[in-house]
């Protein structure tokens, strides 16, 4: 039986410890249940593959709920409630996965998610939404107020996490 656990960090993720089944021929991880998340509906599943010390974030979504699984190599992941009147506003979350750690992580919307490849992996992300340019956002994956340590020394990153706002100038959403 999986263990499903709310964050104690920040309200609405979820962190799953899978069923993990092996022998002498390999592994079988059960990644992923709708039940697991009240039955939220994921409408598209995405894979991207990283090379060790590239950093992907900060990126939120309004409306759009993400589902976390790195299948190879090990990922720093970053979360922050950026969600204005939640119960956990400004919290900040980091946990390592993959690499035999088979924990998967349920990010509800107006949650800050990042990662940052600590060796050369692959994740794979569900998503409850189909892609909407409008409902990418982002905040800078350095900003102080974070309090994030992303575990790598220089990062590479794309331009649009360079250009990303502090978070004290960006949009941020409302708690729900």
């Amino acid at each position: 039986m999986p263990i499903i656990e709310p964050s104690p960090h920040i309200a609405g993720v979820v962190v799953v410890t899978p069923d993990v089944h092996g022998d002498e021929r390999g592994r079988f991880v059960e990644t992923y249940r709708r039940e697991w998340f009240d039955g939220n509906e994921m409408v598209q599943g995405n894979r991207s593959d990283k090379q060790a010390g590239a950093l992907v974030g900060l990126h939120f979504h309004r409306h759009q709920a993400d589902y976390w699984y790195v299948p190879k190599g090990r990922a720093r992941v970053v979360l922050h409630d950026l969600r204005v009147g939640s119960p956990t506003e400004a919290a900040t979350q980091m946990l390592d996965i993959g690499d035999h750690d088979d924990r998967g992580v349920y990010i509800p919307p107006g949650v800050g998610h990042g990662f940052a490849a600590l060796t050369e992996l692959t994740i794979t992300y569900l998503v409850d939404r189909y892609y909407d340019p409008a409902d990418e956002l982002g905040v800078a994956w350095d900003d102080p107020a974070l309090g994030a340590d992303w575990g790598v020394a220089q990062p590479i990153l794309s331009a649009r996490d360079r250009a990303n706002p502090r978070r004290s100038e960006a949009e941020l959403p409302v708690w729900r």
